[in-house]
């Protein structure tokens, strides 16, 4: 039997109830990556990868939906600090379970962006593309801006991130202010 697998890519900076409303409505999947970015195409600025990811698994804990898993695959492809594209993700993927069915799963932001992605022609033509909007509109950047601003994020994320993100020396967080 072929497994359908959703790949959801993102910077996870940090994970936010947005993300959340989002992998609500992929329980159809056998299996849902979360793949943060490790060195983002477009060269937006993010916190530390381990940290990123250490707050993805807690999301994916308090989460509790069976099909979720972290995947750090851009780290285990990364050269330097080149960054990785969807093709290349997609393409290790496909490489790695060959039989899988593979859905690259992007918020409407990337969607009406998506001729900008590299060989997003060929993402098309190899794979399906879905677009998921979130319901709950909130954003990791609310988060980072709540951070820096000295504001509650409970409302924003989940209580274990939270909580997580409460320890700003953890997190490196005066780095936090140029994100």
């Amino acid at each position: 039997m072929t497994a359908s697998i959703a790949v959801f890519g993102s910077a996870f900076n940090p994970p936010s109830l947005g993300h959340k409303s989002v992998l609500e409505r992929l329980q159809h999947f056998d299996r849902v990556l979360l793949l943060p970015s490790f060195s983002h195409a477009w060269g937006k600025e993010m916190l530390d990868y381990d940290a990123r990811c250490e707050l993805v698994s807690a999301f994916i804990d308090e989460l509790n939906l069976p099909n979720l898993e972290l995947s750090r695959l851009e780290q285990q492809m990364a050269v330097g600090s080149e960054p990785i594209t969807t093709f290349a993700v997609l393409t290790e993927l496909q490489a790695q379970i060959p039989d899988a069915e593979f859905t690259f799963v992007v918020g409407p932001d990337n969607f009406l962006n998506f001729s900008k992605f590299y060989k997003s022609s060929e993402i098309l033509s190899q794979w399906q593309v879905l677009a998921c909007p979130e319901t709950v509109k909130i954003r990791s950047t609310e988060i980072r801006d709540n951070i820096v601003n000295n504001r509650s994020i409970s409302h924003l994320t989940t209580a274990k991130v939270a909580t997580m993100l409460a320890d700003r020396n953890r997190y490196n967080f005066h780095k936090i202010d140029k994100l």
